[in-house]
């Protein structure tokens, strides 16, 4: 099994792996000039040291390569803090790309570059126009199950909106309640064979089947990355070694800067899978 916080250790690990299979397209969006600006909702603000967050996110976008992701990036929109988050712009769902209409007023910039990088995948778009608002990191999609975060950045509106693009698909959107935090995958993720993980304080549980509660809050977020890895935090060390010993790869990247502006492992980038 893989387990490491350095690289470019965990690279070296999946480079034949990525070799023999392309797993398809990882859309991210560096760090812009202003991302210590970002917006904060949840926690108390503390000083984001921009040059360390953009070594973090290499050593994320390293670990994403060497797991056979063809890594490209979406325009930068450097006037935009919080841009970065790419996961919010959009949500993709087999060949169809629904760019999202954010909830924060001042991360509706952010949504044109990614249509851009959408559109040269040669993925199908359609919108969430106003007056609905989603932000892509509160959608969680497990199998033909899309759950749908309703809280402060996701409306009823944006829900039926979605609901609307992929019923065609033959997706099911369920709404899940939030409590007290940004996104439903802040706090809610899925392992890589369905298993549901998460934190059951921040969110309505009832809408799940089952949830394994993690200890920690950096656990509750994980990025299947491929059948048996998973990409995560450093800052969850114990859901770490409880994954290792579910049998799982776990790939920790240290995301401590983007983590100060309530950001995790899943909102950096947007996975498309090859088709």
């Amino acid at each position: 099994m893989t387990d490491s916080g350095l690289f470019p250790t965990s690279v070296t690990t999946h480079t034949a792996a990525s070799a023999v299979r392309r797993r398809g397209t990882a859309l991210v969006r560096p760090p812009g000039p202003r991302l210590a600006d970002g917006i904060v909702t949840h926690i108390e603000r503390s000083p984001v040291d921009v040059p360390l967050a953009r070594a973090q996110h290499a050593a994320y976008v390293a670990a994403l390569a060497g797991a056979g992701w063809d890594v490209r990036e979406v325009p930068p929109a450097d006037e935009h803090p919080d841009a970065v988050f790419v996961e919010d712009t959009v949500v993709v769902v087999d060949d169809l790309a629904v760019l999202t209409h954010p909830g924060a007023l001042q991360r509706r910039g952010e949504v044109e570059g990614t249509a851009k990088a959408v559109e040269a995948l040669g993925l199908r778009t359609a919108r969430i126009t106003a007056p609905g608002h989603l932000d892509g990191g509160d959608v969680l999609q497990v199998g033909s199950t899309v759950y749908v975060g309703r809280g402060g950045r996701t409306d009823a509106e944006g829900i039926r909106q979605l609901r609307a693009h992929l019923a065609p698909l033959g997706r099911t959107v369920v709404p899940v309640p939030l409590h007290a935090v940004l996104h439903l995958k802040s706090a809610v993720t899925a392992l890589p064979d369905g298993t549901i993980v998460g934190l059951p304080d921040l969110v309505d549980v009832t809408p799940f089947p089952t949830l394994r509660t993690v200890e920690e809050e950096g656990g509750a977020h994980v990025v299947p990355i491929s059948e048996g890895t998973v990409l995560m935090a450093t800052s969850a060390p114990k859901t770490r070694e409880w994954l290792l010993d579910l049998g799982f790869d776990v790939v920790a990247v240290d995301i401590g800067e983007f983590e100060k502006l309530e950001g995790c492992v899943t909102c950096l980038s947007v996975l498309v899978p090859a088709r």
